[in-house]
């Protein structure tokens, strides 16, 4: 007789245990297809219970569907702050612009639910106004930068959404191509931010202050805390990036006396050739005179010789 082995309870869940199931869950079906896509059955089925238990903890799909969303944009939101923390401005950009692509790199899926357009349920409002949060900060940051140079600080919300959109938008493309990497993404984004398009650098580079400088991750689950930036620390970042441009502008110098050099030497080598042109037409145009000349002395004597001839003929044959 066979025996019929019964199977193993599974562990029941504690309810926050199920509770971060069900926003797991949510998060990879909302990501795949979007709010209007995605049934409250559906949750419920992956999951492997009822209903009534996701309603139990969210009262509805809308209320999975605001926690996620809430907390993908505070996860960016704080990684975006995280690296504007930095000192200098060039590398407050970089930290930026890293941070989205990482975000980008290791939460796609909630990338992808924040760039869909939200639903009103998430109580947090569209990708635009998580971009709209993100310029905010921006702008403080680059009202400060214009006042120290002395540029008019009204401006700076406009650049700031010039900033914060072009970085946006580069990376919702990014996120399906993925090529080339991430800080190389990067380093070409604050090439075109930083120098504009007359002084694009033909082989950016992200500096080392950073390169060198990782970008945490914050638990989703948590609030994390913002590190604090000693200032030693940020006057070493400083030095460094002072060093870098230095260098930088060296080379750039050293490229353009490279670059002067190789047109003068080729205009130099332009200018002899065209002296040897010259040189070998004046030469081939005396060899054609000299021709002339040779063939112009042969036809006179071949005249005189054929009157020659005549005469003496005349005088062998008198009349």
């Amino acid at each position: 007789m066979e025996t019929v082995t019964e199977p193993r309870s599974r562990r029941r869940m504690s309810g926050s245990e199920r509770r971060e199931q069900l926003i797991s869950i949510g998060r990879t079906l909302f990501a795949e297809k979007g709010f209007d896509g995605t049934s409250i059955e559906e949750i419920a089925a992956t999951a492997q219970v009822s209903k009534p238990v996701v309603y139990e903890h969210f009262g509805g799909k809308e209320g999975v569907y605001a926690v996620v969303v809430d907390r993908e944009m505070q996860k960016l939101l704080t990684m975006i702050t995280e690296a504007l923390a930095a000192s200098h401005s060039l590398i407050k950009l970089e930290r930026a612009a890293l941070a989205l692509l990482q975000y980008i790199e290791e939460s796609s899926e909630g990338f992808r639910i924040l760039v869909r357009d939200s639903h009103a349920a998430s109580g947090t409002g569209t990708f635009a106004s998580l971009i709209s949060e993100i310029a905010s900060q921006v702008e403080d940051v680059l009202a400060d930068e214009f006042a120290s140079r002395g540029y008019d600080p009204k401006l700076a919300p406009m650049y700031a959404q010039m900033l914060v959109g072009m970085v946006a938008l580069t990376g919702q493309w990014w996120l399906d191509v993925r090529k080339p990497g991430r800080e190389e993404v990067a380093a070409h984004l604050v090439n075109l931010a930083w120098n504009g398009l007359t002084g694009l650098n033909p082989n950016p580079a992200i500096t080392a202050a950073t390169r060198d400088q990782p970008i945490s991750v914050p638990d989703p689950a948590a609030v994390p805390a913002k590190p604090r930036t000693s200032e030693k620390e940020l006057r070493e970042l400083e030095k460094a990036r002072e060093k870098e441009l230095k260098e930088a502008e060296k080379a750039r110098v050293r490229e353009f006396k490279e670059a002067e050099k190789a047109r003068v030497r080729e205009l130099k080598e332009r200018e002899r050739l065209l002296k040897e042109a010259e040189k070998e037409r004046e030469r081939v145009l005396k060899e054609a005179e000299k021709a002339r000349e040779r063939e112009e002395k042969i036809r006179q004597r071949e005249a005189r010789l054929a009157e020659r001839a005549a005469r003496l003929e005349q005088a062998d044959h008198p009349e």
